[in-house]
């Protein structure tokens, strides 16, 4: 039986003027010349078409995270870390959004946990005086962009709710240009301001909410350096309500007269999976691939991981945990954590995600980097299928004295383990009876106590931690703003 099928659809114009019409060009020359197209070679040079007919908000943040050059720090195929729609699931999963598509509050979740700075408004929230200077400010800099959320029947469209982002700004006609990411529908095109206002000011029936617009912008370095929180398993809705909501009743419910007592009771009833919710950023390669020494930029991201690391081996609270580790006799390798890596890896630059990799042997070196510096290089051989692929795996580490002389140490669990008390929210140990023991908790994780490096690296898991809260609690539509420390 023939299916229909649709080829396109004719522009309704007027309200919308093809952006590749004369008069469409004509308007984008006298934008230019105002300065008021900017954004629009960015975005252009990294502009999709939604892959599914309900990703276009998906694809719209997509489009602008690359052209903001946000680095996403997880792979999207073979070697590459690039945003593509099937990388932004934490906030809704894909098989829902492809189905019924995503609201307003999730798409600028999505925004806030990849990274980016993110002011959202609703229309209910400012009016069409402020955001026609919002449009005249992205459309003049390439370095903030916005995404506009509408309804398409305002332009005599077919279809309901839409996400695009806006490419450009003619003052002089009052016109803004849309970027179309359904470009299999309608090709982009200039909408007067004062209907695009409309077209936002309509109410999106599946929150009872009204549409609106997000700016987008870099942060002031990339998050999540060293480490990370991770939402691609389902379990991370219960490690979240573990860490949010049972931690502070077990620490105020039970006796605790140390803070190792603390410790104990926190790690004893972990749930097992959790080292799958934080994890240590590593940097692979293939091997074949690679250059015998380090490049100035691969050495100079591991050298900023490095004193993440080192700044949280000095801390107070990471001596605390290691003394409690090891009374447990809780051993963390290299060989094992490298081992596990190098199979993420064989993953990544296959671009196949599969349970049947296996490492079969690894191999620590040191490489020379820019000047005399050695860094620590574990060389995986992976197994798959009878194939074999070799990973490097770029390792920070720290060294420290001991009665044999110096020795390396590299990122284990108790360092991770550091990085995620650290991240959890202050009032966590309000609960505790024995003043002076909170009062000492309260000091091992102050803010005020760390580096630089770190307190950004504990600001971006805290974010993330609220953020994952938000979604838990089905709070993104009436919070958009981002996390509050």
């Amino acid at each position: 039986m023939a299916m229909a099928s649709l080829y396109r659809r004719s522009l309704p114009s007027p309200p919308a003027i093809d952006f590749s019409s004369a008069e469409g060009k004509l308007i984008f020359n006298e934008a230019l010349q105002k300065g008021t197209m900017e954004g629009f070679f960015r975005l252009i040079s990294y502009f999709q078409t939604q892959s599914e007919p309900a990703y276009c908000g998906l694809a719209s943040l997509s489009v602008v995270l690359n052209a903001l050059s946000i680095d996403p720090g997880r792979k999207w195929k073979g070697p590459w870390r690039w945003f593509d729609e099937s990388m932004l699931d934490c906030c809704e999963p894909l098989e829902i959004v492809k189905e019924k598509g995503i609201s307003f509050g999730k798409v600028v979740c999505l925004a806030h946990c990849s990274g980016a700075k993110v002011d959202a408004f609703r229309t209910s929230q400012s009016n069409i005086d402020d955001f026609r200077k919002y449009v005249a400010k992205c459309s003049s800099s390439d370095n903030c962009h916005m995404i506009s959320t509408y309804h398409r029947g305002v332009f005599k469209q077919t279809g309901t709710g839409h996400f695009s982002p806006i490419g450009g700004y003619n003052a002089d006609r009052d016109m803004a240009l849309i970027l179309d990411v359904a470009r299999f529908k309608y090709p982009p095109h200039w909408v007067p301001i004062k209907l695009l206002w409309e077209a936002m000011d309509s109410m999106d029936e599946s929150t009872g909410k009204r549409r609106g617009f997000m700016l987008i912008s870099r942060p002031h370095r990339e998050p999540g350096l060293l480490y990370t929180l991770s939402c691609k398993d389902d379990s991370w809705i219960s490690i979240a309500k573990y860490l949010k909501e049972d931690v502070p009743r077990l620490v105020s419910s039970q006796h605790v007269d140390s803070v190792e007592k603390i410790l104990s009771v926190v790690f004893k009833s972990l749930p097992s999976n959790f080292n799958q919710f934080i994890r240590w950023v590593a940097e692979i390669r293939i091997t074949e691939d690679s250059n015998q020494n380090l490049s100035a930029e691969e050495k100079s991201r591991l050298n900023l991981k490095q004193v993440v690391l080192k700044e949280v081996h000095e801390t107070d609270l990471f001596k605390h945990i290691s003394k409690f580790l090891s009374s447990v006799g809780y051993e963390d390798s290299l060989a094992y954590a490298a081992a596990k890596a190098c199979c993420q890896g064989a993953e990544i630059l296959s671009g196949t995600l599969s349970k049947e990799f296996c490492c079969r042997e690894t191999c620590v070196k040191c490489i020379k980097g820019p000047g005399d510096a050695e860094s620590t290089v574990v060389t995986g051989v992976v197994v798959r299928d009878g194939s074999e692929q070799k990973v490097d795996l770029l390792v920070p580490s720290t060294k420290t004295e001991c009665e044999c002389g110096p020795e390396e140490i590299y990122p284990a669990g108790n360092d991770v383990f550091t990085a995620l008390l650290l991240a959890l929210p202050p009032q966590t140990w309000s609960g505790i009876k024995d003043q002076a023991l909170m009062h000492e908790m309260k000091q091992l994780i102050s803010m005020a106590s760390l580096p630089t490096l770190l307190q950004e690296e504990v600001l971006h898991l805290r974010r993330q931690l609220q953020l994952l809260k938000r979604c838990q609690e089905n709070k993104e539509e009436e919070d958009l703003a981002a996390p509050a420390y």
